[in-house]
Protein backbone atom coordinates (compact mmCIF):
# COMPACT_ATOMS: atom_id res chain seq x y z
CA UNK A 1 0.00 0.00 0.00
CA UNK A 2 1.97 3.24 -1.35
CA UNK A 3 0.31 4.89 2.30
CA UNK A 4 1.96 2.40 4.31
CA UNK A 5 5.21 4.10 2.68
CA UNK A 6 5.62 7.11 3.80
CA UNK A 7 6.71 8.01 7.60
CA UNK A 8 4.00 7.91 10.28
CA UNK A 9 4.68 11.94 10.34
CA UNK A 10 3.28 12.14 6.71
CA UNK A 11 0.78 9.24 7.56
CA UNK A 12 -0.77 11.23 10.25
CA UNK A 13 -1.07 14.72 7.97
CA UNK A 14 -3.41 12.56 5.61
CA UNK A 15 -5.26 11.35 8.09
CA UNK A 16 -6.21 14.70 9.42
CA UNK A 17 -7.09 16.19 6.21
CA UNK A 18 -9.62 13.12 5.73
CA UNK A 19 -11.08 13.90 8.90
CA UNK A 20 -11.11 17.12 7.89
CA UNK A 21 -13.43 16.47 5.11
CA UNK A 22 -16.16 14.49 6.93
CA UNK A 23 -17.26 18.08 7.72
CA UNK A 24 -17.64 18.96 4.14
CA UNK A 25 -19.36 15.51 2.76
CA UNK A 26 -21.72 16.47 6.18
CA UNK A 27 -22.74 19.69 4.84
CA UNK A 28 -23.31 18.14 1.36
CA UNK A 29 -25.22 15.24 2.55
CA UNK A 30 -29.13 16.42 2.69
CA UNK A 31 -29.85 13.65 5.09
CA UNK A 32 -30.40 14.72 8.88
CA UNK A 33 -28.38 14.03 11.72
CA UNK A 34 -29.05 11.20 12.77
CA UNK A 35 -30.15 9.56 9.47
CA UNK A 36 -26.47 10.86 8.40
CA UNK A 37 -24.79 8.97 11.55
CA UNK A 38 -26.95 5.89 11.17
CA UNK A 39 -26.12 5.17 7.80
CA UNK A 40 -22.07 6.12 8.00
CA UNK A 41 -21.81 3.92 10.50
CA UNK A 42 -24.10 0.84 9.36
CA UNK A 43 -22.41 1.62 5.73
CA UNK A 44 -19.00 1.08 7.29
CA UNK A 45 -19.61 -1.76 10.01
CA UNK A 46 -21.05 -3.73 6.29
CA UNK A 47 -17.56 -3.03 4.63
CA UNK A 48 -15.41 -3.92 7.31
CA UNK A 49 -17.44 -7.36 8.36
CA UNK A 50 -17.20 -8.05 3.87
CA UNK A 51 -13.47 -7.14 4.08
CA UNK A 52 -12.65 -9.50 7.03
CA UNK A 53 -14.54 -12.18 5.62
CA UNK A 54 -12.72 -12.15 1.92
CA UNK A 55 -9.09 -10.88 3.10
CA UNK A 56 -8.89 -12.85 6.69
CA UNK A 57 -6.15 -10.07 8.04
CA UNK A 58 -8.34 -9.84 11.53
CA UNK A 59 -10.52 -11.73 13.55
CA UNK A 60 -14.05 -10.77 12.99
CA UNK A 61 -14.40 -12.67 16.96
CA UNK A 62 -13.47 -11.75 20.12
CA UNK A 63 -14.43 -12.30 23.75
CA UNK A 64 -17.98 -11.44 25.38
CA UNK A 65 -15.85 -8.82 27.69
CA UNK A 66 -14.39 -7.54 24.42
CA UNK A 67 -17.43 -7.07 22.48
CA UNK A 68 -19.04 -5.03 25.14
CA UNK A 69 -16.39 -2.43 25.48
CA UNK A 70 -16.08 -2.02 21.65
CA UNK A 71 -19.77 -1.55 21.48
CA UNK A 72 -19.78 0.98 24.50
CA UNK A 73 -17.42 3.08 22.78
CA UNK A 74 -19.28 2.74 19.60
CA UNK A 75 -22.58 4.51 21.37
CA UNK A 76 -19.99 7.08 22.78
CA UNK A 77 -18.57 7.62 18.91
CA UNK A 78 -22.32 7.52 17.73
CA UNK A 79 -22.97 10.17 20.07
CA UNK A 80 -19.89 12.37 18.94
CA UNK A 81 -20.83 12.40 15.68
CA UNK A 82 -24.37 13.29 16.40
CA UNK A 83 -23.36 16.36 17.92
CA UNK A 84 -20.78 17.16 15.15
CA UNK A 85 -23.29 16.74 12.54
CA UNK A 86 -25.84 18.62 14.86
CA UNK A 87 -23.65 21.60 15.03
CA UNK A 88 -22.64 21.79 11.55
CA UNK A 89 -26.84 21.37 10.15
CA UNK A 90 -27.51 24.54 12.40
CA UNK A 91 -24.79 26.42 11.88
CA UNK A 92 -21.19 25.82 9.46
CA UNK A 93 -18.00 23.93 9.21
CA UNK A 94 -15.95 27.34 10.89
CA UNK A 95 -18.25 27.39 13.71
CA UNK A 96 -18.51 23.90 14.01
CA UNK A 97 -14.49 22.77 13.69
CA UNK A 98 -13.80 25.85 16.03
CA UNK A 99 -15.56 23.92 18.80
CA UNK A 100 -13.46 20.71 18.25
CA UNK A 101 -10.47 22.63 18.33
CA UNK A 102 -10.92 22.00 21.95
CA UNK A 103 -10.28 18.31 22.04
CA UNK A 104 -7.13 18.54 23.04
CA UNK A 105 -7.41 20.57 26.01
CA UNK A 106 -10.06 18.21 26.88
CA UNK A 107 -8.08 15.92 26.89
CA UNK A 108 -5.57 17.23 29.45
CA UNK A 109 -8.25 16.80 31.97
CA UNK A 110 -10.08 13.58 30.70
CA UNK A 111 -7.16 11.82 30.09
CA UNK A 112 -5.60 12.35 34.05
CA UNK A 113 -9.34 11.49 34.60
CA UNK A 114 -9.34 7.84 33.24
CA UNK A 115 -5.85 7.17 33.88
CA UNK A 116 -5.79 8.19 37.04
CA UNK A 117 -3.03 10.98 37.16
CA UNK A 118 -2.92 14.32 38.14
CA UNK A 119 -4.46 17.57 36.41
CA UNK A 120 -1.81 20.01 35.28
CA UNK A 121 -1.81 23.72 36.16
CA UNK A 122 -0.99 25.05 33.11
CA UNK A 123 -2.86 22.93 31.29
CA UNK A 124 -5.96 24.48 33.70
CA UNK A 125 -4.75 28.34 32.45
CA UNK A 126 -4.92 26.95 29.23
CA UNK A 127 -8.57 26.30 29.11
CA UNK A 128 -9.56 28.91 30.98
CA UNK A 129 -7.55 30.74 27.79
CA UNK A 130 -9.88 28.68 25.38
CA UNK A 131 -13.14 29.51 26.98
CA UNK A 132 -12.28 33.47 26.50
CA UNK A 133 -11.74 32.06 22.94
CA UNK A 134 -15.11 30.68 23.01
CA UNK A 135 -17.17 33.43 24.17
CA UNK A 136 -15.70 36.08 21.58
CA UNK A 137 -17.46 33.83 19.24
CA UNK A 138 -20.72 33.23 20.78
CA UNK A 139 -20.45 37.05 22.31
CA UNK A 140 -20.28 38.04 18.53
CA UNK A 141 -22.06 35.17 16.60
CA UNK A 142 -25.46 34.81 18.69
CA UNK A 143 -27.25 33.32 15.49
CA UNK A 144 -24.49 30.14 16.39
CA UNK A 145 -24.19 30.05 20.19
CA UNK A 146 -26.71 26.29 19.88
CA UNK A 147 -24.20 25.16 16.86
CA UNK A 148 -21.34 25.84 18.90
CA UNK A 149 -22.27 24.60 22.09
CA UNK A 150 -22.96 21.48 20.49
CA UNK A 151 -19.47 21.29 18.64
CA UNK A 152 -18.21 21.45 22.62
CA UNK A 153 -19.84 18.57 23.69
CA UNK A 154 -19.32 16.49 20.72
CA UNK A 155 -15.19 17.89 21.83
CA UNK A 156 -15.57 16.72 25.13
CA UNK A 157 -16.84 13.30 24.04
CA UNK A 158 -14.51 12.92 21.77
CA UNK A 159 -11.35 13.92 23.89
CA UNK A 160 -12.48 10.39 25.75
CA UNK A 161 -12.15 8.02 22.62
CA UNK A 162 -8.73 8.02 22.03
CA UNK A 163 -7.52 7.29 25.90
CA UNK A 164 -9.94 4.03 25.19
CA UNK A 165 -9.03 3.02 21.65
CA UNK A 166 -5.32 2.87 22.26
CA UNK A 167 -6.16 0.98 25.40
CA UNK A 168 -7.67 -1.42 23.21
CA UNK A 169 -4.67 -1.33 20.75
CA UNK A 170 -2.26 -1.84 23.32
CA UNK A 171 -3.51 -4.96 24.71
CA UNK A 172 -3.40 -6.77 21.18
CA UNK A 173 -6.65 -6.01 19.46
CA UNK A 174 -6.26 -5.47 16.05
CA UNK A 175 -7.38 -2.32 14.18
CA UNK A 176 -10.20 -3.83 11.90
CA UNK A 177 -11.55 -5.61 14.79
CA UNK A 178 -12.40 -2.58 17.00
CA UNK A 179 -13.64 -0.78 14.08
CA UNK A 180 -16.09 -3.95 12.95
CA UNK A 181 -17.02 -3.47 16.44
CA UNK A 182 -17.63 -0.10 17.28
CA UNK A 183 -19.46 1.18 14.20
CA UNK A 184 -22.69 -1.31 14.77
CA UNK A 185 -22.71 0.85 18.49
CA UNK A 186 -22.27 3.77 17.07
CA UNK A 187 -25.06 3.17 14.37
CA UNK A 188 -27.33 1.44 17.42
CA UNK A 189 -26.87 4.79 19.27
CA UNK A 190 -28.31 6.81 16.06
CA UNK A 191 -31.48 4.52 15.77
CA UNK A 192 -31.99 5.34 19.24
CA UNK A 193 -32.15 8.57 19.14
CA UNK A 194 -33.86 9.33 16.16
CA UNK A 195 -37.41 8.95 16.79
CA UNK A 196 -36.84 11.66 19.38
CA UNK A 197 -34.79 13.78 17.19
CA UNK A 198 -36.16 13.52 14.01
CA UNK A 199 -40.16 11.84 14.56
CA UNK A 200 -40.99 12.97 11.32
CA UNK A 201 -38.25 12.17 9.15
CA UNK A 202 -37.16 8.94 7.10
CA UNK A 203 -34.17 7.02 7.24
CA UNK A 204 -34.35 6.33 3.21
CA UNK A 205 -35.16 9.91 2.16
CA UNK A 206 -31.96 10.78 -0.12
CA UNK A 207 -31.34 13.20 -3.11
CA UNK A 208 -29.16 11.36 -6.06
CA UNK A 209 -26.05 13.18 -5.07
CA UNK A 210 -25.88 11.80 -1.76
CA UNK A 211 -24.92 8.53 -3.09
CA UNK A 212 -21.84 9.71 -3.84
CA UNK A 213 -21.05 11.96 -0.88
CA UNK A 214 -22.24 9.16 1.45
CA UNK A 215 -19.91 6.75 -0.44
CA UNK A 216 -16.51 9.06 0.37
CA UNK A 217 -17.93 9.29 4.11
CA UNK A 218 -18.51 5.84 4.87
CA UNK A 219 -15.61 4.12 3.14
CA UNK A 220 -12.81 6.65 3.13
CA UNK A 221 -13.57 9.04 6.27
CA UNK A 222 -14.51 6.30 8.09
CA UNK A 223 -13.93 2.82 6.86
CA UNK A 224 -10.05 3.77 5.66
CA UNK A 225 -9.23 6.74 8.18
CA UNK A 226 -10.97 5.22 11.83
CA UNK A 227 -8.84 2.16 11.19
CA UNK A 228 -5.71 3.89 9.97
CA UNK A 229 -6.05 5.98 12.83
CA UNK A 230 -6.01 3.16 15.55
CA UNK A 231 -3.48 1.72 13.18
CA UNK A 232 -0.89 4.63 13.91
CA UNK A 233 -1.49 4.50 17.97
CA UNK A 234 0.85 2.19 18.06
CA UNK A 235 3.75 4.12 16.26
CA UNK A 236 3.13 7.62 16.40
CA UNK A 237 3.82 9.39 20.33
CA UNK A 238 1.15 11.30 21.87
CA UNK A 239 3.06 14.82 21.27
CA UNK A 240 2.93 14.14 17.65
CA UNK A 241 -0.25 13.09 17.45
CA UNK A 242 -1.94 15.83 19.20
CA UNK A 243 -0.11 18.58 17.01
CA UNK A 244 -0.92 17.10 13.89
CA UNK A 245 -4.62 16.85 14.75
CA UNK A 246 -4.95 20.28 15.57
CA UNK A 247 -4.36 21.08 11.81
CA UNK A 248 -8.11 19.63 11.40
CA UNK A 249 -9.80 22.52 12.29
CA UNK A 250 -7.66 24.44 9.85
CA UNK A 251 -8.10 22.22 6.90
CA UNK A 252 -11.71 22.11 7.70
CA UNK A 253 -12.21 26.00 7.97
CA UNK A 254 -10.06 26.47 5.02
CA UNK A 255 -12.41 24.14 2.83
CA UNK A 256 -15.20 25.48 4.15
CA UNK A 257 -14.47 29.21 3.04
CA UNK A 258 -13.48 27.79 -0.08
CA UNK A 259 -16.64 25.80 -1.04
CA UNK A 260 -19.29 27.32 1.26
CA UNK A 261 -18.40 30.92 1.54
CA UNK A 262 -18.34 30.74 5.18
CA UNK A 263 -16.02 34.00 5.91
CA UNK A 264 -19.25 35.65 4.07
CA UNK A 265 -21.16 35.52 7.55
CA UNK A 266 -18.17 35.74 9.91
CA UNK A 267 -16.98 38.33 11.73
CA UNK A 268 -13.70 39.57 12.95
CA UNK A 269 -14.45 38.43 16.84
CA UNK A 270 -15.25 34.73 15.08
CA UNK A 271 -11.54 34.73 13.49
CA UNK A 272 -9.78 36.32 16.97
CA UNK A 273 -11.36 33.75 18.65
CA UNK A 274 -10.43 30.76 16.49
CA UNK A 275 -7.22 31.94 16.48
CA UNK A 276 -6.95 31.66 20.50
CA UNK A 277 -8.15 28.62 19.98
CA UNK A 278 -5.74 27.06 17.90
CA UNK A 279 -2.98 29.23 19.88
CA UNK A 280 -4.21 27.60 23.01
CA UNK A 281 -3.81 23.75 21.47
CA UNK A 282 -0.13 24.49 20.09
CA UNK A 283 0.82 26.27 23.52
CA UNK A 284 -0.52 23.19 25.13
CA UNK A 285 1.50 20.79 23.19
CA UNK A 286 4.92 22.79 23.70
CA UNK A 287 4.48 22.86 27.46
CA UNK A 288 4.09 19.21 27.24
CA UNK A 289 6.60 18.65 24.80
CA UNK A 290 9.40 21.13 27.40
CA UNK A 291 7.95 19.38 30.53
CA UNK A 292 8.94 15.88 29.18
CA UNK A 293 12.44 17.14 28.02
CA UNK A 294 13.06 18.25 32.12
CA UNK A 295 11.66 14.88 32.99
CA UNK A 296 13.83 13.65 30.35
CA UNK A 297 17.41 15.61 31.50
CA UNK A 298 16.73 15.22 35.24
Amino acid sequence: MIVMILSPTLQMHLLVFLLALTGVFGQLLSLNTTSLVAWRTGIAALVMALWLLIRRTAPLRTSPAEAKKMLGIGVLIGAHWLFFYGSLKVSNISICLTGFASISLFTAFTEPWLNGTKVVKSEVMLGILVAIGLALIAGFETQYLLGLTLAIIGAFLASILPVLNRRLVLSGTAPETILLWEMPGACLAALLVHPLLAPYATLFHWQPMDFLWMFFLAIVCTVFAHAFHTHLLKKVTAYTCNLLMNFEPIHGIILGALLFHDYDSLRPAFYAGAAIIILSNFLHLRLNKATSERITSA
